[in-house]
């Protein structure tokens, strides 16, 4: 939308059998890396360009997230969904926020509710990542510090 290149036809894709995938970008195209963000745009796009509320319901969304994410990108038999001998691959969503109260259906919420802040808990493959909101695997403000110097760096080019 950002770059206003089109609109995905995707009730036509998944009709036609195509598997589709959601993911997030970067800073060419988004400024964000914020999936639970690009499924509420996804949703609202396709309902607005059909005209239709009921277009892209939040089970394909949430599907279009995780396992077709997955299966898009030649990964579904190992990570994308909770199975036995895949990656575990789990998230913690803190529901105790304003924006998700009163929470009448976790997955509706999930799509449109939801923001990358809050989730409070990561594990990939089984090991914690982020816990209570605090990435373990980096020191994030020097990471950071990092960031914004090559950025500087590279604005004054």
């Amino acid at each position: 939308m950002k770059l206003a290149a089109g609109i995905c036809p995707v009730p036509e894709l998944l009709a036609a059998g195509i598997r589709v995938g959601l993911g997030s970008d970067g800073c060419a195209s988004n400024n964000n890396q914020d999936l639970f963000g690009e499924m509420g745009s996804a949703a609202r796009l396709q309902k607005a360009a059909y005209w239709d509320p009921a277009r892209m319901g939040v089970a394909a969304l949430l599907k279009m997230a995780t396992i077709d994410g997955a299966r898009a990108i030649g990964l579904g038999h190992e990570i994308g969904s909770l199975e036995t001998g895949k990656a575990a691959d789990v998230i913690v969503i803190d529901t105790n926020q304003a924006h998700m109260t009163p929470l009448y259906s976790a997955a509706s919420h999930l799509v449109y509710a939801a923001r990358a802040a809050d989730v409070r808990h990561v594990v990939v493959d089984g090991m914690p990542v982020v816990k209570d909101g605090t990435l373990l695997s980096m020191p994030v403000a020097s990471v950071m510090a990092e960031a914004r110097r090559w950025g500087r760096e590279i604005a004054a080019m």
